[in-house]
C-alpha cells in the first residue's frame, strides 16, 4: 500500500515538523513528507527540510489578503499531490 503524502505547513523553527520528518523515516510509518511550506521565507525549519531532501516552498504572507495567500498555498499543496496537511506550528 502506498504511503500517504503529507504536506507540512510551518512558520518558524520547525520543531513539530522535525518530529514528523523523523517519524517518517521508520519503515513502518504510513506516511511520507513530500512538501514543507512556510509563510516566512526565513523560517528555520525550511533548512532542516531541505537537508532531509524534502521539497520546500516559502512566501511571505505580509501585505497579502488571506484568500490570496491561501490560494498560493493550496496551489503548492495540489502540485505536490498532497493527501493530508499537517499544521506544525503554523
Amino acid at each position: 500500500m502506498a504511503k500517504a503524502r503529507i504536506g507540512v505547513l510551518i512558520s518558524g523553527r520547525g520543531s513539530n515538523m522535525a518530529a514528523l520528518v523523523y517519524a517518517a523515516k521508520r519503515a513502518d510509518c504510513p506516511f511520507e513528507i513530500v512538501l514543507v511550506a512556510a509563510n516566512d521565507p526565513e523560517a528555520g525549519g525550511l533548512a532542516l527540510a531541505e537537508a532531509e531532501g524534502i521539497a520546500t516552498w516559502a512566501q511571505s504572507h505580509k501585505g497579502m489578503k488571506r484568500a490570496e495567500f491561501d490560494a498560493l498555498v493550496d496551489a503548492q499543496l495540489r502540485a505536490a499531490r498532497v493527501d493530508y496537511v499537517a499544521l506544525a506550528g503554523y
